[in-house]
């Protein structure tokens, strides 16, 4: 109860130093406020990139495995040069993994170009045509707005049908009917079955939605004759995801006749990786960027000290008077503590003030929003870079005799 006393008198003592010196409390605590503001932005943007980077990559879909002839990240020359030599991955391995896994809810090949796509006098521009199987509906996780998804019948068949993109439909009919219609790929025509749902960026930096889907048998009667098939198997349990990638690379050493104690000759990707690197690249830019951000806060935390020291100069009579009458230095460390946390909280609440209004201008480039948890860190950074600030100034003030700090003029 008297440390919550001393608490509350230290807090009304610092209040009225603050109100008596105003214009130095607020040029004190520029230093604070710009540091709170860099360090908010910085935690802002780096929660938004975060946020942005999950909903492109949960397209990817956290229980397939991508199976293909090169890995997604390859860190150095020598591996690229080993995926080179590597022998594509034919429809016939595709069709072979399919029937032989046990753990897959799905499995679909697939090849992707790019072709103009045209209807009657309007271009799309160069679209991704994607090749594939009726599976890849279940594997890729795609939902439609219209029409239906190529049927089993025609990718065997090789019907010129095809599923566009939201992105492809706008372009191409400008709000006409889209079922039924015929449009040009790469100068052959195919009849529209389906229309998918908007899907977005990915990763930010190209729309998924600019596509057409058609049987797997066309495109490879058309564009490419002997493709490098990549695989996407869906897996039945997430829980076995690992067990499942085991059984697909053992499946896939078999029928691609991989000797025992060679290197696989052919990659599984997943999700993870993208998630692993991103973290990798956002912590070293995150610690590298709130270093510098931090900077500001260190010299606001040195003014904030340099100030703390005049002021205990100023009032050295004061805390001689205040010791000769009983108070401990207990007391007075807790009056100068409160009084530099105080100035460093007016800092921090004007820099998320400031903060706040440049965090909607960023929401415009970056899914970035000032969380709960940015905003306290931030108070909670400004207290203690208040409390480390004026520890040491506290720290003279209380160690005073008080009889020299009475003689003190």
């Amino acid at each position: 109860m008297r440390l919550l006393n001393e608490l509350f008198e230290g807090l009304r003592i610092a209040w009225d130093a603050l109100r008596a010196n105003k214009m130095r409390a607020g040029l004190t605590t520029l230093g604070i406020i710009i540091g709170i503001v860099t360090v908010t932005l910085m935690g802002t943007a780096i929660q938004g990139l975060k946020r942005g980077f999950t909903q492109s990559i949960s397209s990817l879909g956290a229980d397939v495995l991508y199976v293909q002839r090169f890995d997604w990240f390859i860190s150095s020359h020598e591996e690229w040069m080993r995926a080179m030599r590597r022998q594509p991955i034919s429809v016939g391995q595709a069709r072979e993994l399919t029937r032989q896994l046990t753990s897959a809810s799905a499995v679909a090949p697939f090849v992707d170009i790019r072709q103009p796509v045209r209807y009657k006098k309007r271009a799309a521009g160069s679209a991704t045509v994607i090749g594939t199987t009726d599976q890849f509906q279940h594997t890729g996780g795609f939902t439609l707005s219209q029409g239906r998804f190529i049927s089993a019948a025609e990718a065997d068949g090789g019907r010129p049908v095809c599923v566009i993109g939201s992105e492809t439909a706008t372009n191409l009919f400008k709000g006409e009917t889209v079922l039924g219609q015929r449009i040009h790929v790469g100068g052959y025509p195919f009849e529209v079955v389906g229309v998918l749902d908007k899907q977005g960026e990915f990763l930010g930096a190209f729309s998924v939605d600019n596509q057409v889907i058609i049987p797997i048998r066309q495109l490879a009667l058309l564009f490419w004759r002997d493709p490098d098939y990549q695989i996407q198997v869906k897996v039945r349990d997430l829980e076995n995801l690992e067990d499942a990638r085991e059984e697909v690379r053992g499946v896939m050493r078999k029928i691609r006749h991989v000797r025992p104690g060679d290197e696989d000759d052919f990659a599984i990707n997943q999700q993870d990786q993208f998630i692993k690197t991103f973290n990798r690249v956002a912590g070293t830019i995150a610690t590298v960027g709130l270093f510098i951000t931090g900077l500001s806060l260190f010299v606001g935390g040195i003014g904030i000290m340099n100030i703390m020291f005049v002021s205990v100069a100023e009032r050295t009579r004061e805390i001689g008077i205040r010791k000769a009458i009983g108070a401990k230095r207990r007391a007075i460390m807790t009056q100068f503590l409160t009084e530099a946390a105080s100035i460093c909280l007016m800092g921090g609440l004007l820099g998320l003030a400031i903060a706040w209004p440049l965090t909607l201008v960023m929401a415009k480039f970056m899914p970035a929003v000032m969380s709960v948890s940015v905003a306290a860190i931030a108070i909670l950074v400004s207290l203690v870079t208040g409390l480390i600030a004026g520890f040491f100034p506290a720290w003279r003030a209380a160690r005073m005799n008080p009889v020299d700090a009475l003689r003190n003029e």
